[in-house]
């Protein structure tokens, strides 16, 4: 019975600590990467993904996010990318829902603007620093059927 008690009195603390990184005026960074092997479209087998955040919480539990990233498929397929996001943070139970959009130029002279859907959840480390894992699917509107892309994200990420 002590077990449960603590295990719950765990459980109440941990998710207060983490509602309150969900306030209007907290900002956001993180570093992301889909790792090798963790997302597929049609045209690469490997592919490994690095991203930088960084957010505003414009509204209690709503982030504004900005992103650059960088995609290695082979060497004739290199991505860089910039877009713009906004997250809905679930605050009792640290589950978030995003989306966005972002503009995507290939090495083979090939641009693109992809909408990026999400969902994960915030692990909290500490009051600051949390570990994201994430789901997601970059739906390319110029050529849907061989660069769209699905696949599994995890972040390192820091509220303050």
């Amino acid at each position: 019975m002590k077990k449960l008690l603590f295990t719950l009195l765990l459980a109440v603390l941990g998710i207060s600590s983490a509602s309150a990184q969900f306030e209007k005026g907290k900002t956001y960074l993180s570093a992301a990467t889909n790792s090798a092997g963790l997302s597929y479209d049609k045209t690469s087998k490997l592919n490994l993904g690095l991203s930088a955040n960084a957010g505003y919480m414009f509204e209690e539990a709503w982030m504004a996010i900005g992103e650059v990233g960088f995609n290695y498929s082979n060497k004739d397929c290199q991505q860089f990318s910039v877009g713009a996001k906004c997250r809905y943070l679930i605050e009792q139970n640290g589950l978030f829902l995003q989306a966005g959009a972002k503009y995507v130029h290939q090495a083979t002279n090939f641009n693109d603007v992809q909408i990026t859907p999400e969902v994960g959840y915030c692990f909290f480390l500490n009051h600051h620093l949390t570990i994201e894992p994430s789901l997601y699917y970059d739906v390319s509107l110029s050529d849907f059927s061989d660069k769209s892309r699905a696949g599994v994200k995890i972040a390192l990420a820091w509220y303050f």
